[in-house]
């Protein structure tokens, strides 16, 4: 199945999740991206209607619950939804590391392409003052983002295209162009990363995501490179960074049974009424920052300051994102 039917099947069942009322064919095709057409073109909207045939016959041999009804008996045209109560899956307990596993899908979530589109399907619907249950598709858009060089490197990694973009390191004053053949990103410490080999050097190297200067361009066509077999894109950047050094200690109160990934790695836990008092070793504030707001209100920092800011700051841009997308809707 190809990324963009793929990208329309998931909107597709996250907009007839979130309604309890039938939708038209209609109403589909002006929701759902990858469905938009002229109406009044024969041609398009036959073409419509096969994709959507297709679709739902996809859906349904998948085991997704979809209904066909109407809203009410005046309605002349049949409508779709998919019944929450049949689709819910039960409770699935997840050990720490399981959770972690979770926690970094859905941290990329948003640059997948999905959520932004999702979230300006359902946007739609209310406009079309269709009722949206808000509780169907919690945590659509998760809170964290991933630098801006992300997709497009992960595109190229995919596709096997050379790129091309300017790294700045922190000991020059101005960045340099580097030529990459992408093998993969991988997120290392709380920062991501991309291996690959670099055209210039001849050799194998790595770069952290949040020096990339600009726009990330790739060059030529698909295909144009093997990645070794079985090359472990982990150690590459581990090796790179050279061991974590955590001389700091951060002092965060956390909710009582909530952060088990922090509880694990906390070199102190005092249990209290209302909250854990835990201690955890750091050596950059801004990438523990961005572990900590990953849970939410489940954590505040205490001490020491730095990371507090760190986190208050992280929690702007955050903001500001989502300020920005509200606008563009």
């Amino acid at each position: 199945m190809s990324r963009s039917r793929t990208e329309r099947l998931v909107n597709l069942v996250i907009c007839l999740l979130s309604t309890r009322r039938f939708l038209t064919a209609a109403q589909v095709a002006a929701t759902v991206p990858g469905y938009g057409h002229d109406p009044d073109d024969a041609r398009e909207h036959e073409a419509f209607q096969r994709k959507f045939e297709r679709d739902k016959a996809e859906l349904r041999e998948l085991g997704v619950p979809l209904e066909t009804g109407t809203a009410s008996v005046f309605d002349t045209e049949p409508g779709y939804r998919i019944a929450r109560r049949d689709y819910a899956l039960p409770d699935i307990p997840l050990r720490p590391d399981e959770a972690a596993a979770v926690g970094i899908a859905a941290r990329l979530w948003q640059h997948a392409g999905l959520a932004a589109a999702a979230s300006s399907g359902l946007a739609k619907l209310r406009a079309a003052g269709v009722d949206v249950d808000p509780q169907a598709t919690l945590g659509l858009e998760p809170m964290v983002t991933v630098d801006p060089a992300f997709a497009p490197l992960t595109a190229a990694a995919r596709d096997r295209r050379e790129v091309r973009f300017d790294y700045r390191v922190p000991d020059r004053d101005a960045p340099a162009r580097r030529r990459l053949h992408p093998w993969g990103v991988v997120c290392w410490r709380g920062r991501w990363y991309v291996v690959g080999h670099d055209l210039d050097r001849d050799a194998t190297r790595c770069f952290r995501l949040s020096r990339v200067v600009g726009p990330v361009r790739a060059t030529g066509g698909p295909g144009a490179y093997q990645p070794p077999a079985g090359v472990d894109l982990i150690s590459h950047v581990a090796r790179w960074s050279g061991p974590a050094e955590r001389a700091g200690r951060a002092v965060v109160l956390a909710a009582p049974g909530r952060a088990a990934g922090l509880r694990r790695w906390a070199v102190e836990v005092t249990a209290g009424p209302d909250a854990d008092r835990l201690v955890l070793p750091y050596g950059d504030a801004c990438a523990l920052a961005g572990q900590l707001v990953g849970y939410g209100p489940d954590v505040r920092v205490i001490d020491p300051p730095e990371v507090r800011e760190a986190v208050i700051q992280r929690l702007k841009e955050i903001a500001a994102r989502h300020d920005t997308l509200a606008m563009a809707r």
